[in-house]
This record gives C-alpha cells, sequence and structure tokens, in this order.
C-alpha cells in the first residue's frame, strides 16, 4: 500500500492522526526438569510486571473513553476493503456500515443502512430499499450509488481485496474480478434510483444477507478515496458511514473512536468515545485489564495461558462455542511440500490432544477437519488421526525414510505466547516422529502477513473465525481464486464441487456436496492441517460493563457496549 503524509506506509512506523521486529529467531523448549512456580505465585508474578511504558503512552489527549478494549494486534488498515484480521475487522464494523449489520445479542442479520428487502421466491434476485435519512458523518447523502461503487471497488482487481469473494456469488462477480469482464454494468449490482440497490446473484445463496454484514460490504467515501487515494483513511474530515467517527489512530497505542450523532441509530449508540488498546503481549494485556486501565479483554491469546485455568473459574470470564479454528498451511508451492505424501505426514505426527491438554486448556477441542462441529445440517468428515507410525510409512513412500534429506522446515509464527509453545510442540513432534529439522521463525503480525501472503515460508500456523453459520465460510478460503487461500494449492475438481455445492437448493445434496470437498482438503490434498476449534473467552465484568453478547460468530458491536450506569465504575 502507498504511503501516506510524512511517508510512513501503514506497514511502517508510528503516525498520530487525531481529531482536537521484524525478528526471525529459533525458539527453544524449557530446560528439561525445570521447575515452573505454583500457578498463583505466577499469577502474582504476571500482575507484577511494569507496563509503565504503556501505561504512559496510553494517555492520549482528549482525556478517557467511556470504554477501553483491549483489541488485539496494530491493525493493517482500517480500509474495509484490504482488512481481514478479526481485530481489524472490529474497528472497520465500528466506522462504517452495509446495507445490513449484526444484531448485538445473535450476530444474526438484521437491518442496517437498508430498512427493509424483497428476495424473489427462487432466490436469485434481492432488492434493498436505504433508509431516506442516511448521511455520511461529514452531512452528505448516502444514496445507492455510493453502495454501487464500494461493492464495484471491492472486485475491482487493482483492489487487491482478499475478501472480493465474497461478491463471487453475485451475477459476474468473479468475472469482473479476474479481468475476464470489463465492463462495469455487466456485474448484477444495480442503483435503480437513490434510495433502491437491486443485485442478481449468480445462483441461489442462502447465506447471502450473512455476507452483506460483513466489512468488506460496507458503504465507504467515494469522494475522500477519489480524492486522496490509498491515504484516504486518514483524510480530514473522514466521511464514515457508521455509528462511529475515527478521532485518533496511534500506532503502537490505539484507535479512539467518538459517537458519529449523524448515524441513522446514532439514538442507540452506547458510549460517547471508545477506546481499542494494540497489544501483543498476554502479560501486559492482562496487567492492563487487571489493574483497570481497560474494561474488557477479548480474545483469548491475550491472555496468558499458564493461568488461564484459574482465571476461567472467575465470573468476570465469559465461555462460549464459537465458529474458529487454529490450524496450519502448508506453501504446497515449494519442494518437497508440493508432495501429498509429505503433507500426510506432517498432519499424521500431530498430536493434537498433547497441544490442548499440555498449552491452550481453555477447553479448546482437537480438530481432525477444518469447519466446526455444530453448524446447522453439516457432518464434517472425520479427519486424520495422530498416527505416528502411519506418517513415517508416508515419508518414506515420499523418499525421505526416518527424514534423511529431508530439507529443515521454516515454520512460520507470530508473537503470543501459546503460539510459541505451539510451535515448540510441533517442532519436537515432527524432529521425534519424522527425523525433520525444524526451524521456528518468529514475526511481527505485519511481516507474518506479509510472509504469508507472498508465500515465503513452508508451514505458517493460521487461524480462522467464520464470517457466519454455514460451512461456506470455512471451505471457500481454499478456492483457487480465493485471496484468504495463501497456500498456492489449486485444485479444479475442489472448485467444481464448491461451486456445485452452493448452486444446490437441496439441503442435503449440499451437505454431501460441501462435505467431499472438506474431505479433500483434509484427507487427501492436506494444503492445511487442522488443529483444534478454539472455545470462546471475554474478560468483563457484568457489574461495570454492559451489552457483550456471547455469540457463535464471537462479534460485539460497539455501538451496544457502554457502562453501567449503576456500575461502581473504574
Amino acid at each position: 500500500m502507498d504511503g501516506f503524509p510524512n511517508a510512513f506506509p501503514f506497514t511502517g512506523k508510528a503516525f498520530c492522526f487525531s481529531d482536537s521486529k521484524n525478528s526471525k529467531n529459533e525458539i527453544q523448549p524449557p530446560r528439561r526438569g525445570a521447575a515452573w512456580p505454583s500457578r498463583w505465585w505466577l499469577l502474582f508474578l504476571l500482575l507484577a510486571l511494569t507496563a509503565a511504558p504503556f501505561l504512559t503512552s496510553c494517555r492520549p489527549n482528549g482525556g478517557r473513553a467511556d470504554v477501553v478494549i483491549i483489541n488485539g494486534g496494530e491493525p493493517e488498515s482500517l480500509d474495509p476493503a484490504i482488512v481481514t484480521v478479526q481485530a481489524d475487522l472490529r474497528l472497520v464494523r465500528g466506522l462504517f456500515e452495509g446495507l445490513v449489520r449484526l444484531n448485538a445479542r445473535t450476530a444474526e442479520p438484521e437491518p442496517g443502512l437498508a430498512y427493509r428487502w424483497e428476495i424473489t421466491p427462487d432466490g436469485l434476485k434481492y432488492t434493498f430499499h436505504l433508509r431516506s435519512n442516511l448521511v455520511w458523518s461529514t452531512g452528505e447523502s448516502i444514496t445507492s450509488a455510493d453502495v454501487l461503487y464500494s461493492w464495484l471497488r471491492v472486485l475491482e482487481p487493482r483492489t487487491a481485496a482478499d475478501y472480493a469473494g465474497q461478491l463471487y456469488f453475485v451475477r459476474n462477480g468473479r468475472e469482473f474480478n479476474s479481468g475476464k469482464i470489463k465492463d462495469r454494468d455487466a456485474v448484477g449490482i444495480h442503483a435503480e434510483d437513490p434510495l433502491t440497490v437491486t443485485v442478481d446473484l449468480a445462483a441461489p445463496t442462502p447465506f447471502f444477507l450473512a455476507l452483506c454484514t460483513f466489512p468488506t460490504l460496507a458503504v465507504v467515501p467515494r469522494k475522500a478515496i477519489e480524492a486522496h487515494g490509498d491515504r484516504w483513511i486518514l483524510s480530514r474530515p473522514l466521511p464514515v458511514s457508521g455509528p462511529y467517527t475515527l478521532d485518533f489512530w496511534r500506532l503502537q497505542d490505539r484507535v479512539r473512536m467518538r459517537k458519529n450523532p449523524l448515524y441513522w441509530d446514532a439514538a442507540s449508540t452506547r458510549s460517547e468515545v471508545v477506546d481499542f488498546l494494540a497489544m501483543d503481549s498476554a502479560n501486559t494485556a492482562l496487567n492492563l485489564y487487571e489493574s483497570k486501565q481497560a474494561d474488557v479483554l477479548w480474545d483469548k491469546n491475550l491472555v496468558p495461558t499458564e493461568v488461564l485455568d484459574i482465571l476461567r473459574q472467575r465470573p468476570d470470564c465469559h465461555q462460549f462455542s464459537y465458529l474458529g479454528a487454529f490450524f496450519l498451511r502448508i506453501n504446497v508451492t515449494r519442494p518437497p511440500f508440493d508432495r501429498p505424501l509429505v503433507r500426510r505426514a506432517l498432519a499424521l505426527a500431530v498430536d493434537r490432544h498433547r497441544i490442548v491438554e499440555r498449552i491452550t486448556r481453555g477447553g479448546e477441542q482437537p480438530a481432525f477437519h477444518f469447519t466446526p462441529d455444530g453448524i446447522p445440517g453439516y457432518q464434517p468428515p472425520d479427519g486424520l488421526a495422530h498416527d505416528p507410525a502411519g506418517a513415517r510409512r508416508a515419508l518414506e513412500q515420499a523418499g525421505f525414510p526416518g527424514g534423511r534429506d529431508f530439507p529443515t522446515l521454516d515454520y512460520l509464527l507470530t508473537n503470543p505466547r501459546v503460539e510459541q509453545q505451539i510451535a515448540v510442540e510441533l517442532q519436537a513432534m515432527w524432529q521425534t516422529e519424522l527425523g525433520i529439522r525444524v526451524e521456528l521463525h518468529q514475526n511481527e503480525m505485519k511481516v507474518y502477513q506479509s510472509a504469508q501472503t507472498a508465500l515465503d515460508y513452508d508451514v505458517s500456523r493460521s487461524s480462522w473465525i467464520g464470517d457466519y453459520n454455514d460451512p461456506n465460510t470455512f471451505l471457500e478460503l481454499f478456492t483457487s481464486e480465493n485471496g484468504n487461500n495463501r497456500t498456492g494449492w489449486k485444485n479444479a475438481r475442489y472448485d467444481r464441487l464448491m461451486s456445485e455445492a452452493n448452486r444446490q437448493l437441496d439441503r442435503t445434496r449440499r451437505a454431501s456436496l460441501l462435505r467431499e470437498a472438506e474431505k479433500m482438503l483434509v484427507e487427501e490434498e492436506l494444503p492445511i492441517i487442522p488443529v483444534y476449534f478454539y472455545a470462546g473467552l471475554n474478560f468483563f465484568d457484568e457489574n461495570k460493563i454492559e451489552g457483550v453478547y456471547t455469540n457463535i460468530v464471537d462479534e460485539h458491536p460497539v455501538q451496544a457496549i457502554a457502562k453501567r450506569t449503576d456500575g461502581a465504575g473504574r
């Protein structure tokens, strides 16, 4: 992405926008026989860790926010067409809205910028009716032309939107994104009049309304983008369509949002000012939360695993099941990982139970397939169980008996401690069972994302949170043209199965086709290795904070969150 004023790119040095290591290390496991302190003593040590430098830096001008949320790593961007990481998507939801939004309690689709819609009986045509009182935060009207521009921008090849595939269900969306069709009018999105948008689908898509809630399909300001190019997100004033405006974004500190008084539903926006803290360190995150410097801590990887079993017993720990999977991507463009037998050997050598019992310890379940259990009307395939002997046979059949002549495996990971611990376990498993030497390359989030996108790795830690409650949100990732694939794997049969499944009106037949596709993914071709399914954890005191509701997609619209007026406060 191009840089902005002062030549500081999004992925570069600190900048401040305001209204008023890369490291490459081999991680070593702890010494054998080293004594660990008791967990209560360890908890005391963690809370005693000084976070003074961060605490000093996180007091920006403009006073204290009404609600402070520890959100995860530093945002890559705030452009709805670009972001892919859950922490970034949460921020974007607060700034930009689409035709449909998520219900705060259920995370089901509900009217957003469109107050109603009609669907034809064959499921192929949607007609959305916009509210008559829609305006940008800068006062100009939001019309159907803005919706049309925003969706076509996602499909424009030069935008390089990883989530462009969400619009492949629209007639000629895939063809326009791939460059096979140049005519925008051929895409099945039309502005019939200033307040009416029609969408023609290529095939019935039962989850299309859920797709419309996703930030990628939010409405963005054409004038600002055309005037400022890639720098538009920092334009002053920034026109937004959502419940909050961007007050400032301070790198390695926070994003501050302020209530948008011109939002159509401003009366329901609960908090005036909300801060989202950028945080990679679980120790510091817990320290900030425990010392009342933050009100909400979401995402379990921001809690030290050593004390997780203690913290899970507390009333401010809210546990739930949701659509999330931790898995490994394999770069199939690099020999010898281009051989399915090698990928099979790696998969069979992974002991998932050992990982969730020794490391994550937060209620996670071992994953042998990719789609989480419990999706209505779908039964995933069995996948591959832990089988060290079978792993050794597969590696021998691939031409590397006992790991002989196998090159050093480059494993890409990010900073959270739990990921380091998982990496060390995998390193030991593959060394012990297969005789493969593994080097662990730890990077900060932005460098990691860049390396994964560029296929600059052998095996990479990965995770995926479902965008909606359907198998497609997981399985479509590995279609050939999906920007989130990032494995180099392309398979025409898999693409055909996914395409045929998503054209089916018969739900039983659709589930069967999806299961066949997933079997290819986790039993036959193996561009990925499922490891475990997430167990959701949020930390907040219900006596002080309200509006955070657990749900299967782990989404919590910020406009619903507020301090309790009858609470004790910080």
